[in-house]
């Protein structure tokens, strides 16, 4: 039989074998390590602990096909293997799953030495991608829209900082329209001076890549900043509507803030429901949008539309910091909520960091 559990922090997945296994006993685990992975990104690494077990000739038949080592392996960079047995037939049927993974033998009663070099050995760096519009006209305005700096720069940083590997795309790819209104002295901030006098940033900003090219399975999680230009082109999008579907279908986050919150209108759930229907959110507010006279301009209010599609819309008074977390999503109400929806998004990637 096999016996599974959590330890937190660090999201280790720990199994004792202690007879022959059955195919039920893997199908248990599968179900288990599946509804874990419902609501969590990854797991952190993977602990097998046995004393005497005879049952590893079934484990090295059976594992290979076990849907949570071949699909869920997110995270699992490091595995630790507590026994007085011989390892190789279950390193050998880890080997296809975790072709990568840094596979470590320790002996009976280092079972807590197992969990810190579990729990402290470095990570894979975090896969994060940028979803920015391609729209740069502001309705019939005649003026131009785009991304608002703020909601790409704060986040940024703070994915860069924690080491995080970035990558920008777009609708159209290369250079995404800049709101020219969001250059300004007011809307000036630490990370926008920082992201204006980066070479390296503003030369990955004038090559994103088209979002044509984006495979979804390739990122921890995907983060969509702000401006109005999302309201028009990201929330029709269909690769973008596709890949927000496939990443909460494989249980990665994503979070939009300000008016990127758009990008949900048509995103639907794997009921059927709308994504955000019965879920708290929150994203740029009724009064902000009149406050800044774009109520009658823009294709919807973000608002408005978080609501008729049953999300359970909350707000901060304008212009103040708003994060609001539900399962893996992860939406902020307005630019100064930029840089603290990021550091939410890094906290779902590493649990009990």
């Amino acid at each position: 039989m096999l016996e599974y559990s959590i330890d937190e922090p660090g999201a280790i997945l720990c199994v004792t074998p202690s007879a022959a296994l059955t195919a039920e006993d893997f199908a248990g685990l599968a179900r288990f390590a599946d509804a874990y992975l419902n609501t969590h990104p990854g797991l952190g690494g993977l602990l097998i602990e046995s004393q005497s077990f005879t049952g590893w000739d079934s484990f090295a038949a059976l594992s290979a096909h076990l849907r949570f080592l071949r699909d869920h392996q997110r995270g699992v960079e490091r595995i630790a293997l507590v026994t007085d047995r011989p390892i190789g037939p279950v390193v050998k049927a880890l080997a296809e799953p975790f072709a990568t993974a840094d596979i470590r033998q320790f002996a009976l009663g280092q079972h807590d030495a197992a969990l810190r070099w579990l729990r402290t050995t470095g990570r894979r760096e975090a896969r994060i991608l940028m979803v920015l519009t391609s729209h740069d006209q502001l309705g019939s305005t005649g003026r131009k829209t785009g991304f608002w700096l703020e909601e790409l720069a704060a986040p940024y940083y703070v994915f860069q900082d924690a080491g995080a590997r970035i990558t920008l795309a777009s609708p159209k790819g290369g250079q995404p329209p800049l709101d020219p209104a969001s250059e300004g002295t007011e809307a000036a901030s630490p990370a926008t001076l920082r992201f204006k006098a980066d070479a390296a940033a503003n030369a990955q900003l004038a090559s994103t890549l088209p979002l044509s090219a984006i495979t979804a399975g390739d990122f921890d999680a995907v983060f969509y900043p702000g401006g109005h230009g999302p309201l028009w082109d990201l929330a029709e999008d269909a690769g973008s509507i596709a890949m927000i579907e496939a990443m909460f279908a494989a249980g990665k986050p994503v979070a939009a803030v300000c008016h990127a919150p758009a990008v949900l209108r048509h995103v639907r759930s794997a009921d059927g429901e709308w994504l955000v229907h019965g879920k708290t959110v929150t994203g740029f507010s009724n009064t902000e949008e009149s406050a800044v006279g774009l109520s009658a301009v823009v294709p919807f209010c973000v608002e408005d539309m978080l609501v008729a599609e049953g999300g359970q819309y909350s707000k901060a008074p304008d212009w103040q910091v708003h994060v609001v977390t539900d399962g893996l999503l992860v939406t902020g109400q307005n630019p100064a909520s930029s840089g603290p929806a990021a550091q939410t998004l890094l906290s779902l990637l590493r649990p009990g960091a």
